[in-house]
């Protein structure tokens, strides 16, 4: 027995322990998983504050307002709709639901204003195939009127080097030069980094970030700069327009962030979508799993860029323009720069 007391002892002790961690999981049912959604997001999610300050967001009067539509009997579809629809009221892209059958997302940030990008559009500046050079995901040419374009669709791959040396090499001798992320939906923020590179000469800082350090809605570490360096090869010195539209987000929106206000960069276009927040993961009781915006960013002189960034330069594609095949964007960013000369 004097043998068998300490292990019944710590056979107790685990017992208890065990216990008091399973009081604290939420259940695996509809009650649960709307209860785990809700914490999650109220203990981690980095935009609360801004979001009130901005458009009166209550997080708990969300709770209140939510949670009487949870009950025992609705199919699991039904709880995605509930669930998904209180992750819209945070207003934010990054915030997405995934179950099997469907992947939330919301979308008011670009559906609600005009695409300002045309597929068909760009083709007519940008040629045939044969007709533009391509690498690591960026396509160019020089425009008839000698401003070189770049077409950068995403960051969701890295760039080398050697290929944004050749590029700029190649469109050397252009007297200005045009960079459209227009509907760049972000990836890599080392991509976007990368890219801005290309127009700096000193080492900088560029922007901030912070991280949660705690539960509470306001309890984040120190804000961290966020420092770029000169690009190794050649870089751009001349005018560079920036074009941009309300799907320009995350990465895309940092990249916009980063080069705003350099003396020879004008943002031409709509307001960017935003998504200043760094995304986490996490998962919920029946498998599902939530990102969120974790790390909020800031830009060169402290400001929250998460609602977007507004243009040096706003302008629409007009009605007209569409039906004559002309990107009004693309055509201004060109007299623009072309009056600079």
């Amino acid at each position: 027995m004097k043998r068998l007391l300490p292990l019944l002892m710590l056979l107790l002790w685990w017992g208890m322990a065990a216990s008091c961690v399973t009081e604290d999981v939420p259940e695996n049912t509809q009650r649960g998983n709307f209860e785990s959604l809700w914490r999650t997001l109220d203990e981690h999610y980095c935009f609360f504050s801004y979001k009130h300050e901005a458009y009166g967001l209550d997080w708990n009067e969300v709770y209140q307002r939510y949670s009487p539509m949870v009950s025992t009997s609705m199919t699991n579809r039904q709880l995605f709709e509930v669930l998904s629809k209180m992750t819209y009221e945070l207003r934010d892209g990054h915030v997405n639901l995934s179950a099997a059958h469907d992947i939330s997302r919301y979308g008011a940030w670009f559906d609600n204003f005009p695409m300002n990008f045309s597929d068909s559009l760009q083709r007519r500046y940008l040629g045939r195939s044969e007709e533009y050079q391509q690498a690591s995901g960026l396509k160019y040419r020089v425009l008839s009127d000698n401003v070189g374009y770049v077409r950068c669709a995403s960051f969701e791959s890295n760039f080398g080097d050697g290929n944004l040396q050749e590029m700029l090499r190649y469109l050397a001798t252009c007297s200005a030069l045009i960079i459209d992320v227009r509907s760049n939906g972000g990836g890599m923020l080392t991509a976007a980094e990368k890219l801005a590179s290309c127009f700096i000469n000193e080492e900088q800082t560029a922007g901030y970030m912070c991280h949660k350090s705690g539960i509470g809605h306001d309890d984040f570490s120190a804000r961290e700069p966020i420092r770029i360096k000169p690009f190794t090869g050649l870089r751009w010195q001349k005018p560079v327009a920036i074009l941009t539209n309300r799907r320009t987000y995350s990465a895309a929106n940092s990249f916009v962030m980063y080069v705003k206000g350099l003396p020879q960069v004008t943002i031409v276009g709509d307001r960017t979508g935003g998504g200043a927040g760094m995304p986490f993961s996490a998962e919920l009781p029946n498998g599902w799993s939530i990102r969120f915006s974790a790390c909020p960013m800031y830009d060169r002189n402290g400001e929250p860029t998460e609602m977007g960034i507004d243009p040096d330069v706003k302008v629409d594609i007009t009605s007209e323009d569409y039906q004559r095949s002309v990107d009004t964007i693309i055509e201004t960013a060109c007299r623009l720069l072309t009056s600079k000369d």
